[in-house]
């Protein structure tokens, strides 16, 4: 383990992703409760032993309870490397596991999703609630803007994102968002699916970023 402070920011974002599409750090947004299914750990836990079977870094948000406990659980008991990132204020309240790889602790909220990007070469969200739902639409709301051009996924093998997806479709059709915005976010209802997804190589930009990485 080695822990550090660390002030973050998103970076040159189009950069960071590798240009072959070789996928070797994932970033996964999940809850810090485990839900009503036990189906909701379990997908976690497969995600994570295979990412560390398959020698993919997985970051996350350093807690050790709930989905994001079975995930970090399942990469530390296949050997594999797992980086947390959590706020100062958050790890004083006993929030983050010290047991892993890698732990950085941030100022604030916002230097933790930046850093947490900047150290990824893709996004994977699983069953959340508010929080996970948040850095999902953060992250896709960076993408649309162009400040960076890496894979969103959701993992869903039991309906959970189901609704969600629904809504994006909704959104699109009353013309909140275009084609192109509504397939910032992909769907996977298997954990092979969703590696296959967010190792796709980047799409190259069209246009300049509306706004730059420091303006987010």
């Amino acid at each position: 383990m080695n822990p550090n402070r660390h002030t973050g920011s998103t970076g040159d974002a189009a950069a960071a992703r590798p240009a072959d599409g070789t996928l070797k750090s994932l970033c996964v947004f999940c809850g810090a409760s485990a839900g009503v299914r036990p189906t909701h750990v379990q997908l976690a836990a497969r995600l994570g032993q295979t990412c560390a079977r398959r020698g993919i870094r997985v970051v996350y948000g350093a807690g050790g309870v709930g989905v994001m406990g079975a995930l970090s659980d399942a990469v530390l008991a296949e050997g594999g490397s797992i980086t947390g990132v959590i706020p100062q204020a958050l790890m004083d309240r006993e929030y983050g596991r010290r047991d892993l790889t890698e732990l950085r602790i941030v100022g604030s909220m916002h230097e933790r999703k930046a850093l947490m990007h900047s150290l990824s070469d893709a996004f994977l969200a699983l069953p959340g609630g508010y929080g996970t739902l948040e850095e999902l639409f953060e992250i896709t709301a960076w993408a649309q803007l162009g400040l960076h051009h890496k894979c969103i996924v959701l993992l869903d093998d039991g309906g959970f994102f189901s609704p969600l997806g629904r809504m994006l479709d909704h959104a699109r059709d009353e013309g909140f968002l275009s084609d192109a915005d509504r397939q910032l976010v992909q769907h996977a209802k298997s954990v092979d699916d969703a590696l296959r997804l967010a190792a796709r190589p980047p799409a190259p930009p069209t246009e300049a970023p509306v706004i730059g990485p420091s303006q987010t």
